[in-house]
């Protein structure tokens, strides 16, 4: 039935010989091309392979051909008609190339080799990170409370990707590139303790491998902090009542706040907080021992209450000779007015990162950090373009815009 259906298609089209425009059209490079009569290709379509006869012109400026059909048809540098090319996104957002090709065999009966899969979906990703830095169309907030959250993640790159770049390794060289992630969401759920939690199809994410460090002779701001904007006007979050930004503590993530959202209610991740006081207590009195258990327990309540000075006087008789509890000192002093747990909890408000780590590990881990994944950064920016597209529910409104260009 798919033959057939694909045989009268490609019948129906050939027989209208339209697309021939006169004995020229204007080349893309500007210059006028001639015709040079009818040539045919072949594409993959949904139903199967449909072979269609096209008017070809030839610019000798460029030595380039025009097809007008090709570009009607939305077939322009493609040997895939659009819904495969949707389809082919679709799948290769979710999974490996290889994976893929095979899926998309299965379900459609073309074959289309893993290769040509990680060229389409780049392709198509590119196009979506193009769409996603060109349009934004600010929404009203979804909720009074809305929260935005900002965090790095590291995926494996090829070598040539961190030639020059200092890393974790033993050599100090660097194995992977860091994505910034930035997620929006709301959370006036409440759980059967009356916490807040995140509202079900609230998240949305964007992401790539870019800087969030800024220089202040800089005329504009850090590529990744125009996406943190962009992602906030979209959502709606610098209209919302109460605007919270948390956080895992980083530097950068408090540089970005007070510059794109200057009075936000910024709130250190608790968990992280905590996991701080862990590594402390294992640091002073042993991995797994009862005193390091009584004593990392008696300063994570401390922390739930609020009482960072509580916890600050705990850890000073420890800071000659514990790195781990330097460091710690450092962190609750530096990010203390972060920490008002207590008091957030009061407001009704999230404490806890948990909805970025999560997009982290959800949006960019599961698919570009699997076993034997090495990237280039066009090549990863492009695949966590189409994948934060899809998982933030846009993909139907990129392809509505794709279509009314293509008219």
């Amino acid at each position: 039935m798919l033959d057939a259906a694909a045989g009268e298609v490609e019948h129906q089209l050939n027989a209208d010989r339209t697309d021939s425009c006169g004995p020229t059209v204007v080349c893309a490079c500007g210059q006028t091309a001639r015709y040079a009569g009818r040539r045919p290709k072949t594409f993959g379509t949904v139903l199967g392979p449909v072979t269609l006869e096209r008017a070809y012109y030839y610019c000798a400026a460029c030595r380039a051909g025009v097809c007008p059909r090709d570009q009607a048809l939305g077939l322009h540098g493609t040997a895939l008609s659009p819904a495969l090319t949707r389809m082919v996104g679709l799948v290769a957002a979710d999974g490996s190339f290889a994976d893929a090709s095979g899926l998309l065999s299965d379900l459609t009966g073309m074959r289309i080799g893993a290769k040509q899969v990680e060229r389409t979906a780049e392709a198509l990703g590119c196009a979506v990170a193009a769409d996603e830095r060109g349009v934004v169309e600010p929404a009203p907030a979804a909720a009074p409370t809305m929260y935005l959250g900002l965090d790095g993640t590291g995926v494996p790159v090829r070598k040539s990707e961190t030639a020059g770049r200092r890393g974790k390794q033993p050599d100090g060289s660097a194995k992977t590139r860091e994505v910034k992630l930035v997620t929006v969401w709301t959370a006036e759920t409440r759980d059967g303790d009356g916490l807040p939690v995140r509202d079900r199809g609230s998240v949305s994410y964007s992401a790539a491998v870019e800087s969030a460090a800024g220089r202040d002779a800089d005329p504009q701001p850090s590529p990744f902090a125009q996406r943190a904007y962009r992602e906030a006007r979209r959502r709606g979050f610098d209209t919302a009542s109460r605007r919270v930004v948390i956080g895992d503590g980083a530097e950068w993530i408090w540089n970005l706040s007070a510059e794109q959202f200057p009075g936000a209610i910024e709130i250190v991740d608790l968990y992280h907080a905590k996991g701080h006081l862990c590594d402390v207590a294992k640091a002073v009195y042993g991995a797994g021992t009862d005193l390091a258990a009584r004593w990392g327990k008696d300063r994570r309540d401390e922390l739930d209450a609020g009482r960072i000075g509580a916890v600050l006087t705990a850890l000073r008789p420890h800071r000659q000779t514990c790195d781990e509890a330097r460091k710690c000192i450092d962190y609750l002093t530096r990010n203390r007015h972060r920490m008002r747990y207590a008091e957030f909890r009061a407001w009704g408000l999230c404490v806890s990162s948990g909805v970025v780590e999560a997009g982290c590990k959800h949006a960019i881990g599961a698919r570009l950090k699997r076993a034997g994944m090495h990237w280039t950064v066009a090549g990863a920016n492009a695949i966590i373009a189409l994948r934060c597209c899809k998982l933030s529910g846009r993909f139907e409104d990129f392809w509505e815009r794709r279509a009314a260009k293509a008219a």
